[in-house]
């Protein structure tokens, strides 16, 4: 059904049609009769052998939805019920934002790819905490991951107030958080990677979880840019912090061996999908193997098939997650990940 879909969606203007897809998706969820039972029938599978049970947290299956794609928590239950083990919402940052000038987002066929420089676009983290709050009521069982960033207003230099603000207003109604720095669509952002300010951030935000009742994953999410020496603190920082894992990767500003027009090619942005498969693996097996897997990883970037999430799997991910390779095969490629782990 998505093949016979998918050229028309691709007539249009990627953001415009996320918008149109999802609402759709969330219609037939709550209005269509037994659309609930219809979506589940059709893409949801489970086996008991798929649990997968990291940094405390027990995961149904190892395949989440990486952020991004639900910025504001408004389509959580209609993705869970496409089978996903957990979906993360954000990038939410402390004040609504608009994000960048449209167009922002350019899809590259030819090379599986997209391109976005959304900015950090959000409602802002009261309202995503309000509606998260809801959401927990009526399904606790749904593992939801809060991705948390800057406002572009606020210089590097106060960058950690920023993260400190999300993760206490999200803290309940969250079981994991992502700190992003890695984005290259904020300017500036990726400053914040380095050793000193990153280790600030995180060591905060640690602090201020073990003052809580009771600790929340913390995890790093980081660009597939860095050299191995970059890595090698990367490393050093999770360790050090005691934060919980890390996830790798992010998009990339690598425009290398690409076969769409120069045009495309040239937009600014981070790119992700099928370029980015090989890299992003190669990044999850340097810090597995040059940890000696001393902390989790979750696995993501260009993963359009079975095989490359079991890439990830096999490179030292414990868990993965999907965003282009959804958009270009489809909400099949779920199930078909699950099935190939059984």
């Amino acid at each position: 059904m998505y093949n016979i879909v998918k050229p028309l969606f691709f007539k249009f203007d990627p953001e415009q049609v996320h918008h149109f897809v999802v609402k759709r998706l969330n219609w037939v969820y709550h209005h269509l009769p037994f659309g609930k039972q219809l979506l589940k029938l059709n893409y949801h599978f489970s086996d008991p052998s798929l649990t997968r049970e990291v940094f405390g947290i027990k995961f149904p299956n190892p395949i989440g939805l990486a952020a991004g794609f639900d910025k504001n928590g408004e389509y959580i239950e209609a993705l869970s019920a496409l089978g996903f083990g957990f979906i993360e919402v954000g990038t939410v940052t402390p004040l609504p934002q608009p994000g960048n000038d449209l167009p922002r987002m350019f899809r590259l066929p030819q090379d599986e790819a997209i391109i976005n420089r959304m900015g950090f676009n959000n409602k802002g983290v009261d309202t995503l905490a309000a509606r998260l709050r809801t959401l927990k009521q009526k399904h606790p069982n749904i593992i939801i991951g809060g991705n948390i960033g800057k406002n572009k207003a606020t210089p590097n230099e106060e960058a950690y107030l920023d993260y400190e603000k999300c993760f206490n207003r999200l803290f309940e109604v969250v079981d994991y958080f992502v700190v992003n720095v890695s984005s290259p669509n904020t300017p500036g952002l990726r400053e914040l990677q380095e050793k000193g300010p990153l280790l600030t951030i995180l060591t905060k935000l640690q602090a201020l979880n073990l003052e809580k009742g009771s600790v929340k994953p913390i995890l790093l999410k980081i660009a597939p840019d860095l050299t191995n020496s970059q890595l090698d603190d990367i490393i050093e920082i999770v360790l050090t912090s005691k934060i919980a894992g890390v996830i790798a990767t992010n998009t990339t500003l690598n425009r290398a061996d690409l076969k769409s027009s120069e045009t495309l090619k040239n937009e600014s942005g981070g790119l992700s999908g099928r370029p980015l498969t090989n890299r992003s693996t190669e990044v999850i097996r340097y810090l597995s193997e040059k940890s000696n897997k001393a902390f989790p990883i979750i696995g993501v970037g260009g993963i359009h098939s079975p095989q490359d999430a079991q890439a990830k799997i096999k490179a030292g991910a414990s868990l993965v997650q999907l965003y282009s390779g959804f958009i270009y095969e489809g909400p099949g490629l779920i199930k078909r990940i699950c099935k190939s782990f059984i």
